[in-house]
């Protein structure tokens, strides 16, 4: 997969660009904040961590 950021600073700008992105959604283009992303990677990480359920959490939470 391959992650593009683009910095527009003209909202006028920026609103015709995304526009223009938006024809290539229903092929597979996803288009997301760089906030998301970061989030997004954070959570990737974690795909493999081992967790335990919720009320075992509260048992535990002293």
């Amino acid at each position: 997969m391959l992650s593009l950021t683009i910095n527009i600073k003209d909202n006028n700008l920026q609103e015709k660009r995304l526009k223009m992105l938006r024809r290539f959604e229903k092929d597979g283009l996803e288009i997301i904040s760089k906030e998301d992303f970061k989030d997004y990677k954070l959570l990737r990480n974690t795909r493999n961590d081992e967790s335990i359920s919720f009320e075992e959490y509260l048992k535990n939470e002293n």
